[in-house]
């Protein structure tokens, strides 16, 4: 299992990743969207190929990425009867008092990085854009 591992703090590209939600969970993919302000679009997709764990809220703010602990890693390895290739860990402001642990393992990890609208072209323009009907 030695390629492709990652059990190191997930590096990001440079950019205002402050806001993060799940964007979809289907089709062996587990998607996480990040951006400054996910009202209108994202800039970031952060997606688990075949994920065999989830800890995370659905929505959460300012993750610090870290290496998984060696303890997290033998819980998995417990849990799933060998050490997963990717695991990535975290700590977010989940909106509680605390900020909440977070633990995502899986086969594969991408990072896209590109805009990607949160409502369709063709849908009446979010509040705060140019106000016109659609089709005026």
């Amino acid at each position: 299992m030695g390629h492709g591992q990652l059990h190191t703090a997930l590096q990001l590209p440079a950019g205002s990743w402050w806001d993060w939600d799940v964007l979809a969970w289907d089709g062996g993919r587990f998607r996480l969207a990040a951006g400054h302000d996910l009202a209108y679009h994202h800039g970031l997709e952060v997606v688990f190929g075949d994920p065999v764990y989830v800890s995370c809220p659905t929505a959460f703010h300012d993750p610090v990425f870290r290496a998984p602990s060696g303890g997290e890693l033998e819980g998995l390895t417990r849990r799933l009867g060998e050490e997963p290739p990717v695991v990535v860990a975290f700590e977010a402001d989940g909106g509680g008092q605390e900020p909440v642990t977070c633990l995502i393992a899986a086969a594969r990890l991408d990072i896209v990085q590109g805009m990607v609208l949160r409502y369709r072209p063709d849908d009446p323009a979010p509040a705060g854009t140019d106000g016109t009907a659609p089709g005026n």
